[in-house]
């Protein structure tokens, strides 16, 4: 009997680290901020007063963008693939670059992981200014990864990365991988706090990361994004198509008028 109730636990507990998230908003964001942008992804086709496209038919890496591999699936989810047409890698972005920019507050995402190897996802701030160069991401700005995710690292680690000085010769970059037990099954909430002095990262609620690096001071644009860049490993023997969903984003504002 103990044995039996033993072999119980263990499988409630594995069940718990890996039981998909609901969303999970720290606390303090709900009780002092207040949302002043979002997106449930409801019905069956992109809200582009929100959103547009991102480089469209460019090459990016080892793939060409397509508006066809981002879609909502009418289950109330955006989902970006990689796929294979031919010999051609297809992926897949938008932003809000055209549509709302914004400095300051609190970004989240809830988002599913793709399980392939090789696509590189991601939830990201991008400033219109970054390839200019030069080390003053205050007044340039800064790249914001919210989070990224590939399985070439092991399914549970999380990236969170920073950089700036455009992507020549000035380029800094500083960021921290999380382990994060079950995030390769279901849902998870990926979440920034972004200061005047500080970016705060948070997974399913918990703080992550902090730092006072490369703290950008003027308004950027969220972008979603899955990728295929080299660092999610070798893609030749996947199998495709692969996905992440997103199920929303959200933009909260501690002052709804900034």
């Amino acid at each position: 009997m103990k044995t039996v109730l033993l072999c119980m636990g263990l499988f409630l507990l594995q069940n718990a680290c890996t039981e998909p998230q609901e969303p999970k908003t720290p606390k303090h964001i709900s009780k002092d901020y207040t949302l002043v942008w979002s997106d449930d992804f409801d019905g069956t086709s992109i809200d582009f007063d929100k959103w547009s496209y991102r480089d469209s038919g460019k090459t990016r890496e080892f793939g060409v963008v397509t508006e066809e591999n981002v879609y909502l699936d009418g289950k109330g989810n955006l989902v970006i693939e990689v796929n294979k047409s031919d010999s051609t890698y297809q992926i897949g972005q938008i932003g809000t670059q055209n549509t709302y920019l914004t400095k300051y507050g609190y970004f989240e995402c809830r988002a599913k992981m793709n399980k392939e190897l090789g696509p590189h996802v991601a939830f990201w701030l991008q400033s219109p200014f970054i390839h200019d160069g030069g080390n003053n991401p205050q007044e340039k700005g800064t790249e914001i990864d919210i989070f990224e995710y590939h399985t070439n690292s092991g399914t549970n680690i999380v990236y969170h990365n920073l950089h700036w000085g455009g992507y020549g010769e000035d380029h800094r970059s500083t960021g921290v991988e999380v382990e994060i037990e079950g995030v390769d099954e279901g849902f998870h909430t990926f979440g920034l706090e972004w200061t005047e002095d500080e970016y705060i990262f948070f997974v399913d609620g918990k703080e992550t990361w902090r730092t006072t690096e490369a703290v950008s001071h003027i308004a950027e644009y969220m972008i979603l994004s899955a990728e295929l860049t080299g660092w999610g490993g070798n893609f030749s023997e996947s199998d495709f198509p692969d996905k992440v969903i997103f199920d929303y984003v959200r933009v909260y504002k501690k002052d709804a008028n900034k």
